[in-house]
């Protein structure tokens, strides 16, 4: 039962408890190949544990399969719902706007409203298929007319949505972060800043500190670098009192950032200990 379901059913006497797919600590638990101490390992393990990952960002943490929202909530238009989940999954990590995804479908003749849309959006929100990411900004106003990043609730999804044949490693990596984020409890958001850069994710734990953090699977070149930096030292000035971190899979090319960033691999990113960093 999601919810509001189980909060009806007991007339508010209830606690909510999200169930999230395997974290990639608990997929290599699965598989009997957990490390008990990731700081520690050879480097052969850790070979073995990054292409584990690989794996996790490919083929995803789901146990089980979802039920099937058109079923529970008596979705009238099914045809604008598959093609609504076909289009988040198929832009994993993009931007997605109701407006104008309404457009596109009234363009090819799908007769839908945007309250509908709206309201299929929040289902598979329910449904844990996908996660929407707002804009970081204390004006409601400015937060309600950007659109949302939207994520698949487990990274095995993309694949699923993606005709290129190829795998989305940035996009995989951005959706495990974000993932993680939440089941560890953060409040998150995507930050926009003045000067138009962009970084992933604006982290609020609950003890009160903060993180902006950048997700880029592989930094080959300068320009890539310098673009993820930039982003971060602009979106610092905006919130000074946060951590800047850059989420990488191979941290080894990573060099001469400013020492106010700490890069992770992010393996041992996904697999610290539990706590809200």
């Amino acid at each position: 039962m999601l919810s509001r379901e189980v909060a009806g059913s007991m007339r508010g006497r209830a606690t909510e408890a999200p169930v999230f797919p395997f974290s990639f600590r608990e997929f290599l638990r699965h598989h009997g190949r957990e490390p008990q101490d990731p700081e520690r390992v050879t480097k052969a393990q850790w070979s073995a544990v990054r292409k584990d990952l690989e794996t996790y960002l490919t083929l995803g943490g789901f146990p089980t399969l979802l039920r099937d929202v058109i079923e529970r909530y008596g979705v009238s238009q099914p045809l604008a719902l598959r093609q609504l989940t076909r289009h988040l999954l198929a832009s994993a990590a993009g931007l997605f706007s109701v407006n104008r995804f309404y457009n596109d479908l009234k363009s090819r003749g799908v007769r839908i409203s945007k309250d509908s849309l709206h309201a299929d959006l929040g289902y598979l929100e329910d449904a844990f298929l996908v996660h929407a990411v707002w804009l970081a900004t204390e004006s409601e106003r400015r937060r309600r007319s950007h659109p949302r990043k939207i994520y698949p609730i487990d990274p095995g999804l993309i694949s699923l949505f993606d005709r290129s044949g190829r795998m989305q490693a940035s996009k995989a990596l951005e959706t495990a972060v974000c993932i993680d984020l939440l089941r560890r409890g953060a409040e998150i958001a995507y930050v926009r800043t003045g000067e138009g850069y962009e970084v992933d994710f604006f982290a609020r734990w609950p003890g009160g500190d903060a993180d902006l953090i950048q997700a880029c699977a592989q930094v080959r070149d300068a320009a890539t670098l310098q673009r993820e930096v930039r982003a971060l030292e602009a979106a610092a000035r905006e919130h000074p009192h946060a951590a800047l971190s850059l989420v990488t899979l191979a941290p080894e090319s990573v060099r001469d950032v400013p020492e106010s960033i700490r890069v992770h691999e992010a393996g041992l990113w996904l697999l610290r200990q539990e706590g809200y960093r």
